[in-house]
Order: structure tokens, then C-alpha cells, then sequence
């Protein structure tokens, strides 16, 4: 087998490989020294209902949620970085009128691959990127890849207005462009 099969080179140049089903929460954990959560990998089919509708689909969340609860969502930001084009926050999604938090999540945006009018949208830090996507007509395709089951901890809890532990469900999510570029990585949890 030649080497290049065992151990493929990667152009300099080459979107950075997501190294875990957690990536980019993990950073931001790693950011507060903090240990990570219980998480563990579910298949598609163990998500319990109604999760399973809201995590098991190949589409955005942001247009997901405000379906399932019949409101529009923004985002709290609740930690964010950049390095380079890779835009980073860590954010809850809330419905606009109760303020009631509908989703956890990190994410990692690449910002050179959206218009310029969306990239400062994204960084204004108030709507969802599936809104912007939609809004900027940003041709995506969803894939998840894993399905986790999580165990709340106090950042979790805190995000999401949850007392004591809670088994919660999520999925890692990739978005891609139509010529299968990463748009997105994200870390999506849902409350109880």
C-alpha cells in the first residue's frame, strides 16, 4: 500500500480536520479549564422522541426549532474567538418573545466563504446562521454525524436555565457549500 494511502498529505491550505463528535465545544471547555461533560455517541435511532425530529434531519436548525415552537429564535452569545477566517462562539439559542433557550451549542464558522453582507451579520452576533443562510441565499447542505447523549454540567445548566442534571440529546453537524467546502462545524444540545 503506498504511504500516501496510510498517511494522505493535507495541503496547507486545507480546511483544519474536525478531531472529535465534539468539536468545537471541546474548546471552549478547553478554553475554561474546564473537564467536558458525560457525552457519548448514540446511533440515529436511539434518539428518544420528540429529539429524534428535531436532531435526526438533514437541515438547519435555526428553521427546525422555530417550526417545532411556532417562534423565532436569536442568539446569545456566550464565548467567541477568531483565528484567521475561523470564527468561533459558543451560544444559546433563544425564542425572541419568552426568552426561553431552545439550544446549546458551539460552533466554528469560516467566514471567507460567505458574502460579505453575511459575514457581518454572523458577527454581529444576533441571528442564528440558518436565518443568515436562508437570508443571503447560501446554498448548504446539512450532515450530521454523530448523535450524542449528554449529561448537563453547571456551564450546560447555566446556558440553558437547567436545575440539578439532565440527560440531554445533540448532534455534531457539518455544513457544507454546493462545492462540498465546510461552511460550519457545530455542536448542537438540546434542553429537556
Amino acid at each position: 500500500m503506498p504511504e500516501s494511502a496510510i498517511h494522505p498529505v493535507l495541503s496547507p491550505f486545507a480546511p483544519r480536520p474536525a478531531f472529535s463528535d465534539i468539536y468545537p465545544l471541546d474548546e471552549f471547555y478547553a478554553a475554561r479549564k474546564l473537564p467536558l461533560p458525560a457525552i457519548g455517541r448514540i446511533e440515529a435511532d436511539e434518539v428518544p422522541a420528540p429529539y429524534h425530529s428535531l436532531l435526526v434531519h438533514r437541515s438547519d436548525m435555526t428553521s427546525t426549532l422555530e417550526k417545532f415552537h411556532g417562534s423565532k429564535i436569536h442568539i446569545e452569545a456566550l464565548a467567541l474567538h477568531t483565528t484567521d477566517n475561523e470564527y468561533f462562539r459558543e451560544v444559546v439559542l433563544v425564542l425572541d418573545g419568552s426568552l426561553k433557550p431552545v439550544e446549546f451549542g458551539a460552533i466554528k464558522i469560516i467566514l471567507d466563504l460567505f458574502p460579505q453582507e453575511a459575514q457581518q451579520e454572523i458577527l454581529n452576533e444576533r441571528s442564528p446562521l440558518g436565518r443568515i443562510l436562508s437570508e443571503h441565499k447560501v446554498t448548504f447542505s446539512s450532515r450530521p454525524s454523530a448523535y450524542l447523549r449528554v449529561e448537563s454540567d453547571a456551564v450546560i445548566g447555566a446556558a440553558l436555565k437547567l436545575s440539578g442534571t439532565h440527560f440531554l440529546f445533540g448532534r455534531r453537524n457539518t455544513l457544507v457549500d454546493q462545492w462540498d467546502r465546510p461552511l460550519a462545524e457545530i455542536v448542537e444540545i438540546l434542553p429537556p
